[in-house]
This record gives C-alpha cells, structure tokens and sequence, in this order.
C-alpha cells in the first residue's frame, strides 16, 4: 500500500513551470541580444562550439532533480505489515434516487448535487462505520458495495448523475430490497438505509418493502429532496424544462407524506432537505445512538518511508548535469562513427 505522509508538500512542485517559464524568458531575451551583434549564420561561425540543446537539457537535469527532492520530502511511504483490525460501528446503505426530477433545482444547485454535497460531508464524519451506495430511478442498482473504504466512496459519489439509470421512475421499495441484500451476514452490526429521493412518481410497494426490512432488523430512514411548491425540471444539455404531451411545463413536488410512511415502516425517521440543511447532522445524531457491533477489516499498520530512492535518484542527475558542458566537445566532435570513407 502505497501513500503520502505530508501531502502539503507537493504544492512546491508548482515552482517547477515558473522555472521553465523564467527559463523560457530568458532565452528568448538572450536570443534578442545576440541578434544585434549580426545574422544567426554569422553568429554561428564566431561561436561554432555553443550547444544550445546542451543547456536546456542541463536545465532539465536540474528541474527534475528538485521535482524529485519535493517528492522526497512529503516522505512517499509503503506500507508493510498487514493485520485484521476490529472496531466498532455499523452498516450504511445509501439509496439515492436519480431520476430526472432531481435536477429540479428548488433546492440549490439542484437536489441532485445537494444530496451529493450532504452524503459526502457524512462520509467525512463516518469513522468506523462500513457504507454502501446504492442508486435507482425506475431499477435500482449497486453503485458501491458496502465498504469502509471512505475515499472510493465519495469517488462513485461524484460521478452520479440522472444518465446512470435508463428507466425513469422512483422505485422506492426495488431500492430498499435491492438494500436488505447488500449488507454483510454479519447479524451482530447494526443495520441502516437511508432513502435520499423527492419521493415523486413513486412505484411499487415501498412502504411493504420497508416494513420487511424492518422486520430482518434494519432500519430505514427517508430524506425528502424538494419543496411543497415544487420547481420546474431542467432539460438536459439544452436549455427548457420538460414538458408534457401538451406541451405544458412538468412541475415536480416533494412528496413528504409518501417518505414518511416508508420511514415509520421502517422503523426510522423523516427528515425534510432544505439548501441550508439536508437532515443528515440529525440523521448522524441517530446513528450514532445504535448499537455498534465488531467490523473487522484488513489495514496495513507499519509503513516504511521510501524516500532515500528519490534522493538518490535526484543526486545521480545532479552528478549527472556536472559532467554534461554546456559547449560542445571538439575531440568528441571530430568522432564519426557513421561517416562513409
């Protein structure tokens, strides 16, 4: 396992293109200056052992030895030792809705990115706790299979987008069953889904679904995404709003009522998004009152600094740049290996 100590120091790296631009600069100006003195021709003849290749390949040797020191010292590291580590959480299956009344934009930008921009700030607090993603519109699929690795979570997480599924709907009770088979065999850890959708056009026998989840021991939450007034929905890459066969523009509104029977079926709780506030804080404040069960999980625990091999590297090129002259050789000049006699 491979990772960087001090990240913060491979901001210095930027100093390298205003070197090569100051670098730029420089020969360009110099280039002006020696036009005064005559033609490149004759320029040519008065300095016949200048090597302007030389000098920028001098230059380079420099630029990537520093490249190579920075790199060095944000202390590169691999890990070395692997053991099974036990702790102490539970079980998160995200179900966001897609469908294209999400990109309705009553909560700012739309409730799409909104609900993206709340899940991402819960995975930041999740500590020891194991979370899935799961989207679905008029299907429901597996975006993330349940995991405690917190980095690829929010990676799937801002590539959703309404195009991930192809049949629109709001299939609430596919999303909560395709859910209840997610999770680990693991009947210790505390189980939880958390329905994030407008709850709009709902198919299907959400409310049953919740109630059977609620029956194997899992809890399912609702997070409304809209407005009783509702909003009109954005057409994709194109500006308008869809409209209906009529020809009238589609107005879409948050279904709370429906959120809420699947909420109290499933034994969790509703709560109503706003711009301001998606109801993920209270939400956080619920999970964490549930019974945590032992999650074991492999993580590498000793990591050896692997920096000696960049500076190394960094000193050969210096060394390097040492005995490559700026002017031409004219006894290695005078070498033809491949002239004809």
């Amino acid at each position: 396992m491979f990772r960087i100590q001090n990240t913060e120091i491979l901001y210095l790296l930027l100093i390298i293109p205003v070197f090569y631009l100051g670098y730029y600069l420089y020969k360009i100006n110099y280039r002006k200056r020696l036009r005064l003195f005559g033609n490149n021709e004759l320029i040519e003849q008065l300095m016949p052992m200048k090597s302007v290749a030389r000098q920028t390949l001098k230059f380079s040797f420099l630029m990537l030895s520093l490249a190579l020191l920075i790199f060095s010292l944000s202390r590169p590291q691999f890990g070395s030792k692997l053991k099974e580590v036990k702790r102490k959480g539970i079980e998160i299956i995200i179900a966001l809705d897609v469908s294209n009344s999400m990109m309705a934009n009553d909560i700012a930008p739309n409730r799409l990115e909104r609900a993206k921009q709340a899940i991402s700030t819960l995975v930041k607090k999740l500590n020891n706790d194991q979370i899935g993603l799961i989207i679905f519109a008029g299907d429901a699929y597996t975006q993330l299979p349940i995991t405690n690795d917190y980095v690829s979570a929010k990676l799937f997480l801002s590539n959703i987008t309404t195009d991930a599924v192809s049949k629109q709907g709001t299939a609430i009770g596919k999303a909560i069953r395709h859910g209840m088979h997610s999770f680990t065999p693991n009947e210790e850890t505390s189980k939880v889904i958390i329905i994030i959708s407008d709850g709009e056009n709902h198919e299907g026998d959400a409310v049953q679904a919740a109630q059977e989840a609620e029956e194997q021991g899992i809890k399912v939450f609702t997070i409304g995404m809209g407005s009783a007034e509702g909003s009109l929905i954005p057409l994709k890459n194109r500006s308008g709003f869809v409209t209906d066969r009529q020809g009238n523009p589609v107005t879409t509104r948050m279904n709370p009522e429906m959120l809420k029977q699947i909420a109290v079926a499933g034994g969790g709780d509703f709560y109503l998004a706003s711009t301001s506030n998606v109801g993920l804080n209270k939400l956080y404040g619920e999970l964490k009152k549930l019974d945590k069960a032992e999650i074991e999980s492999q993580v590498y625990s000793e990591y050896d600094d692997q920096y000696s091999y960049f500076v190394l590297a960094a000193l050969l090129l210096i060394i390097l740049d040492l005995f490559i002259l700026e002017r031409k050789n004219k006894w290695l000049s005078n070498i033809k290996l491949f002239e004809q006699k």
